[in-house]
């Protein structure tokens, strides 16, 4: 079995845009320059004014004649009010749900897709940590808007995005999107490098911790991670605090006063006093939410919509 699906590739242009004021426009503008397709799969869609920017974005370009397809999560799309939903078909967007919630379902309804994706004429991708609501705009909430990024990336890489998104799309949808594939990598600059890295559908097949845990022993001089729920495995947190006592600089960066889900925020803390104690520091984000998700490891970083926490890696 391969340790990772896809390969690492070359050639990749990436710009970080950290928080709504800046990946929202760059997201908004990227749909209403899309001549082929768009590619939505997100968590998290609640009605609000970002969602009505957004609605008006995907139907405009539905409307002169753009394939539109919008993947969303069954529990995570549940505050999108059905005449938002009303307003998508109608406008031609290909509306699809994955993993809707049934009574009889019972834990099937715990498997849930928290993947923030957009994909543009195969030629730009946008993900991250950020999900459709009013509360990730500093326009609309000035003092209280949640702190998070998305990482905009052009090149090769956005060919497996595409894979990905299709996999999963064409599993919940009526009409399949085509799962492109990209070539092998060969050779050329050695700047751009990136991979895509997910979950797997099976417990404790998570790339994304498989990727965590060797960068982190393996660096030389600092591993930090920012992350908005706390509730590590034994894995992670053995590792950081090993690098810790070796004197590197290993640092956590947590929420503080703010939070969405405060009882996970003090589960969490129950960590504190060993990683602490071996030398590991940690700094909880005082202005507002901290919802994003970094790891940086001497000159390497991933992002991306995983938590530090078992959830996220089942």
């Amino acid at each position: 079995m391969k340790k990772y699906r896809y390969p690492r590739r070359r050639g990749n242009q990436y710009r970080l845009l950290v928080d709504g004021s800046r990946f929202f426009p760059a997201m908004e503008q990227s749909i209403a320059a899309a001549r082929r397709y768009v590619l939505l799969e997100m968590y998290l869609f609640e009605s609000g004014q970002v969602a009505d920017r957004l609605i008006e974005g995907l139907t405009a370009a539905a409307g002169r004649g753009v394939r539109v397809c919008l993947l969303l999560d069954g529990y995570g799309a549940f505050a999108l009010r059905n005449g938002d939903r009303q307003r998508l078909v109608s406008g031609g967007v290909e509306l699809a749900v994955y993993n809707p919630l049934g009574i009889q379902r019972w834990f099937s309804n715990l498997l849930r897709n928290h993947r923030k994706l957009l994909l543009v004429d195969g030629v730009v991708a946008f993900t991250g940590g950020a999900g459709i609501t009013d509360a990730f705009d500093p326009r609309l909430t000035p003092q209280h808007y949640w702190h998070e990024t998305m990482l905009e990336i052009r090149g090769p890489s956005v060919v497996d995005w595409q894979h990905l998104f299709a996999e999963t799309w064409n599993r919940w949808a009526a009409r399949p999107v085509e799962a492109k594939t990209a070539p092998p990598s060969s050779g050329g600059p050695k700047e751009g490098i990136g991979r895509v890295t997910l979950q797997g559908v099976k417990v404790g097949r998570s790339e994304i911790m498989r990727s965590y845990i060797p960068h982190i022993r393996g660096a030389r001089q600092r591993a930090w991670l920012a992350t908005a729920y706390l509730v590590p495995p034994w894995k992670l947190r053995q590792a950081l605090r090993r690098q810790a006592r070796r004197g590197l600089d290993v640092r956590l960066l947590l929420p503080g006063p703010h939070s969405d889900h405060p009882a996970v925020k003090h589960m969490g803390r129950r960590y504190y006093q060993r990683l602490l104690r071996n030398g590991v520091r940690i700094f909880e984000y005082q202005p507002r939410f901290l919802h994003l998700k970094m790891l940086l490891c001497d000159g390497w970083v991933s992002t991306g919509s995983c938590n530090a926490d078992g959830w996220n890696y089942r």
